[in-house]
């Protein structure tokens, strides 16, 4: 499933939120942050149990198979809490896009250069950072709200994706087996 230079998804460049979209991510993500921790807690284990080799970039706890483990790693609390702050500006600020611009170019030079992380994973991450945000706050994100969350979060990775590219990021051979 090779894309051909030129073609583009329509989730790499989403259309720009509209107001009514901005304000429900807003409002949701005041009631999701107030739970910060546990959010993010979730969201990570849910990604690093679903897509196991995301696990490979994290040192500290990629041999961790226990989820309850998994979820009381210090480690991987403290990235929760990093995933969560970044989001909670990106959010903040979702009407500033310098300020959006700089984080996603901090975050993507970081992963793309130090951490050489596969901008894929973004992707996958913005999928389960909806259904969890969809299953822990289903008063909250409603089916809607959750639309305006994937249509922001992809937004979210065409940024990265952009920066991912300014920055030179070559595909990085893996081996499978």
């Amino acid at each position: 499933m090779e894309r051909k230079q030129g073609e583009v998804d329509h989730l790499e460049r989403p259309s720009p939120l509209t107001d009514k979209e901005r304000v429900m991510i807003q409002d949701s993500w005041a009631k999701v942050y107030q739970n910060c921790e546990e959010a993010g807690v979730a969201m990570l284990v849910r990604l690093f149990v679903n897509f196991p080799s995301s696990k490979l970039y994290f040192s500290q706890f990629k041999h961790i198979e226990d989820t309850e483990e998994l979820e009381h790693s210090p480690q991987l609390r403290k990235h929760a809490q990093r995933v969560m702050n970044a989001l909670n500006t990106l959010v903040e600020n979702i009407d500033d896009s310098e300020k959006v611009a700089s984080v996603l170019k901090l975050v993507g030079k970081a992963h793309a250069l130090k951490h050489k992380v596969d901008p894929v994973y973004f992707k996958i991450l913005s999928g389960v950072i909806v259904e969890v945000l969809g299953e822990e706050y289903p008063e909250v994100v409603t089916p809607e709200v959750g639309a305006a969350w994937t249509k922001f979060l992809a937004t979210v990775c065409s940024g990265l994706k952009a920066v991912y590219e300014e920055v030179g990021w070559t595909q990085q051979s893996t081996s499978s087996g």
